[in-house]
């Protein structure tokens, strides 16, 4: 039921104040000075509260994106401990950028233009941001939009919906070869660090991620199976690790003086409950063997190519690195393309018997 009043305004023109009383919704009031508008207001609104569109669109003109950005950083950056830090840092960037506006007005031709800005900026370090870098800084508002559409019901829909990500490059891939890997060894087996030799080996035998390795846990080992499982992955499920060769040997080895007062297997000297601090010896070490163009996460990227080199299938390499799917380690193929001759070769062999 709708009704519409009029009433004359201090200055002594006409107003029209509509009023709007559906059961199961909140009335609805306002005033217009022409009795037209104030008829096709209660058409609409009808129209839309019974679409279910009305409230949707209130909610996203009684909002801006800093209200949105502030509730995400209070109540679901909490339940991404791993993400946390980073992605705070990213939505507040958005939020200097885009914070004043409300959520109606919030464009894709808006994020756009934040989107390419990023692109052209530069980093802490004073270095060019990557595409890469840019993807983070994009998804972390996607998913804020996502919520605030599935569950606060303050938008429709996303606007992120119509953006494009910058494209990737494919990633570097940069592997030691036996002769740098050798010199590497020496030089962290010399190391002060009298961890940083293990961490290595097991890094390079294992395919484990920084965080991985540096979060183990005794209680997650299996020594006499040789056997480690990550609770705690990048993708969010649990990854058996097989403990073999070299490292499992070093780490029986150095299981025999574990320290009691922590459940790392790797922890800091001055707090327990943290991991140690690598990256000072790490780096340190690299100087010494005389290897440049290296990060830790490159060793990832060795026991990937040891492996394809070694002819395991892309499959196999997924699993041992903890992929779900196979695009990720698509790079190490042309590194087993002798592997798969070989099984071309087998198969034509079985067919067609040996060439006369």
């Amino acid at each position: 039921m709708a009704n519409i009043k009029e009433r004359l305004a201090k200055d002594g023109t006409k107003r029209f104040t509509c009023d709007i009383r559906l059961k199961g919704y909140p009335p609805q009031r306002a005033t217009f000075k022409r009795k037209t508008d104030a008829q096709k207001w209660i058409q609409d609104t009808e129209s839309a509260i019974r679409e279910g569109r009305h409230f949707k669109t209130i909610e996203s003109k009684k909002h801006t994106l800093a209200d949105l950005i502030n509730r995400y950083i209070k109540d679901v950056l909490p339940t991404k401990p791993k993400q946390a830090k980073s992605q705070k840092q990213q939505l507040e960037w958005w939020r200097d950028k885009l914070g004043v506006y409300v959520l109606a007005d919030i464009t894709p031709a808006l994020i756009v233009e934040c989107r390419d800005e990023l692109l052209a900026g530069q980093t802490v370090r004073n270095k060019q941001r990557s595409p890469a870098t840019v993807v983070r800084y994009m998804a972390a508002l996607s998913h804020a939009f996502t919520i605030a559409v599935n569950e606060w019901q303050w938008i429709d829909d996303t606007p992120m919906r119509k953006v494009k990500n910058p494209t990737e490059s494919r990633g570097r891939i940069r592997w030691l070869d036996d002769d740098e890997r050798e010199r590497l060894l020496i030089a962290c087996k010399q190391s002060r660090n009298k961890q940083l030799y293990l961490c290595v080996v097991l890094a390079l035998s294992t395919g484990m991620r920084q965080s991985e390795l540096m979060w183990l846990r005794w209680r997650d080992i299996d020594l006499k199976s040789g056997v480690a499982i990550l609770h705690e992955t990048k993708n969010g499920e649990s990854r058996r690790i097989p403990l073999t060769g070299l490292g499992l040997e070093l780490l029986r080895d150095y299981a025999k003086v574990r320290r009691i007062d922590t459940p790392l297997v790797f922890p800091s000297s001055i707090k327990p409950l943290q991991p140690f601090e690598l990256k000072s010896s790490w780096n340190y070490a690299l100087k010494t063997a005389g290897i440049d163009n290296f990060h830790w996460h490159d060793l990832r990227h060795c026991t990937a190519s040891y492996l394809a080199m070694d002819g395991a299938s892309l499959a196999e390499i997924a699993e041992v690195l903890g992929h779900k799917t196979l695009s990720m380690v698509k790079r190490y193929a042309h590194l087993s393309d002798g592997h798969v001759s070989n099984v071309v070769a087998s198969m034509n062999h079985k067919i067609f018997g040996g060439v006369s």
